[in-house]
């Protein structure tokens, strides 16, 4: 119900590896020009599909304007529309992989890799380096509405970029990281070699299987055909 219903995630550790997988087989068939443009656009419709529509919107309009601009500049430079094409495909590689990494929520990817018993390391490090991006972003937009509001609105001049935009945003830094330090305290996180249980466990289901299979059957058509 949940995969027609466009709900449906992959599991965290299977989308971070189909991530780097796209990655690497957009970047070595970049220069089959029309297959692999059939295929990354395939593969588009399929990730939206399987409940990356939102995403998928969301990067989009990005790489037409940049894959637009990469195109332009090879263009100019080798004078040959192929060049340009191909450096098209090879940007679309990864702006797929992007799509599956900002689907995959932190705290579904703590819970699949305290599930298999990573090191606590690796785990609190992927929770704390994922969940910082979104708040950076957040802290951003607020110190340029209060900017906004006393009147500094351009952050071009030297002076109100160091003094009204620079020092505020350090200053949320600090108080974000110490944020963090005492959540992962208050949350039980620690390094020592202690018994891990999982309040919910994410699980492999047959949707990601299906995935997988489309995935490596369009891979395959790729190189064949």
């Amino acid at each position: 119900m949940k995969f027609f219903s466009f709900h449906f995630k992959l599991y965290p550790l299977l989308a971070i590896i189909s991530s780097i997988f796209v990655i690497v087989i957009g970047l070595v068939s970049a220069k089959n020009l029309l297959p692999s443009t059939i295929y990354l656009a395939s593969l588009f419709l399929y990730l939206c599909l399987f409940g990356y529509y939102k995403e998928s919107l969301k990067v989009l309009p990005i790489y037409i304007l940049i894959a637009g601009l990469f195109f332009l500049i090879f263009y100019l430079v080798s004078q040959e529309f192929t060049s340009g094409w191909a450096m098209s495909n090879r940007l679309a590689s990864i702006f797929l992989a992007v799509i599956l990494g900002i689907g995959t929520e932190p705290i579904k990817l703590t819970r699949s890799l305290s599930s298999l018993h990573a090191p606590k390391a690796i785990v609190l490090g992927m929770l704390i380096a994922m969940s910082f991006m979104p708040l950076l972003k957040q802290e951003i937009i607020r110190v340029k509405e209060a900017m906004r509001t006393r009147g500094a609105s351009s952050i071009f001049n030297p002076k109100i970029l160091y003094r009204a935009f620079l020092i505020p945003f350090i200053t949320r830094l600090v108080n974000i990281s110490d944020t963090l330090s005492l959540s992962v305290e208050t949350r039980g996180f620690t390094l020592e070699k202690t018994a891990v249980t999982v309040y919910k466990e994410e699980k492999v289901t047959i949707i990601d299987i299906i995935f997988v299979i489309g995935l490596i059957i369009g891979t395959v058509l790729l190189f064949v055909l």
